[in-house]
């Protein structure tokens, strides 16, 4: 990773919006991408999906946005006409071109984006309107699982994408279990996250999650890990006739016992990206303040020093729960 001089971006189209970016969230993502196992990825790449930013100049054609408009980013860049598009599943675009993924992101001053993917949060700081996509994953998720209020919900995975998961499977009234290998990421989880019940992924967690439920298992499962050993033995801790969700995203074959799977008739799903529905949800829900959002937020580092630190700073053993990347203010 280095630090590189550019020519600022044109004005913008009609339809666009040119952003002078304030924060740049640090996640998986970008650590996956670092170390050449992100699936989908091509370099270079300028990394940055996770973004805040001012408004410093509209298209002709945009209407809803302004200059100084304070804004959060949906980087997910669809293309509108594919059958995956028309159905209203944009999150899942068979063109999808990803900022900081397929295309260039926003580790940089400034931006143009299409003014369809910037949504004002004039109630929200920097630091909160970059931390609406990852949580935006959650709450898809979440949406996905179609959660009933009272079933038990497990999350494995503690990290910022399962802490989100959490978080909005307890806002749908789910019992929500967290687990994972760190004692101190379970801990922060229980807290923000306000979980039922957390459980060590290394001491017996089957037999203690029958404990802690009525010797039932979870009727939805969520892994948000990464984790291909993780991924493959969520299917165990799944309830008969009940649902696994795969957050989190592997470069890797995962495998399953078919007759397990039958016995148990489950259900197996994908969740990718989020959609403009729930950066809306999400959004509601910080201006409502149901997501505290500054414990979310454990370090900031300037834009400079990142560059120059950036392999200290991403590696996983830190203790720090999301990283977030500022730029001067004005």
């Amino acid at each position: 990773m280095e630090l590189i001089e550019t020519e600022a971006p044109a004005s913008p189209g009609e339809n666009e919006v040119l952003l002078n970016i304030k924060r740049i969230g640090i996640c998986g993502t970008d650590i996956h991408a670092f170390g050449g196992n992100q699936p989908f990825f091509a370099y270079p790449r300028v990394l940055g999906h996770e973004l805040s930013g001012e408004v410093a100049e509209v298209g002709t054609a945009v209407t809803n946005l302004k200059a100084k408009d304070r804004v959060s980013v949906i980087p997910y860049m669809h293309c509108g006409t594919c059958i995956s598009c028309r159905s209203g599943k944009t999150n899942c675009c068979t063109q999808m071109k990803v900022l900081g993924v397929h295309i260039d992101g926003g580790m940089r001053e400034s931006i143009v984006v299409p003014a369809t993917h910037v949504l004002p949060v004039p109630n929200l700081s920097w630091e909160e309107a970059a931390i609406v996509e990852p949580l935006c994953i959650g709450a898809h998720a979440v949406r996905r699982a179609r959660i009933q209020p009272g079933v038990t919900v497990l999350v494995i995975g503690a990290g910022p994408i399962g802490l989100g998961v959490a978080r909005f499977a307890k806002l749908q009234g789910a019992k929500v279990i967290a687990m994972d290998m760190s004692e101190e990421r379970l801990a922060f989880c229980q807290e923000w996250a306000e979980c039922d019940e957390i459980v060590l992924a290394s001491s017996e967690p089957k037999e203690r999650i029958r404990q802690l439920n009525g010797q039932d298992l979870p009727t939805v499962v969520f892994d948000a890990t990464g984790n291909k050993h993780s991924m493959t033995g969520a299917f165990d801790f799944v309830a008969h006739g009940g649902t696994l969700v795969y957050v989190g995203l592997v470069k890797e074959q995962i495998a399953f016992s078919d007759p397990d799977f039958h016995a148990k008739e489950l259900t197996l799903m994908g969740s990718r990206n989020a959609t403009l529905e729930d950066f809306q949800f999400v959004i509601g829900c910080m201006n409502e303040g149901k997501i505290n959002s500054s414990a979310y937020i454990t370090e900031k580092i300037p834009f400079e020093q990142f560059a120059e630190n950036h392999k200290e700073l991403i590696q996983p053993n830190r203790g720090v729960i999301k990283s977030m990347v500022t730029l001067e203010d004005e």
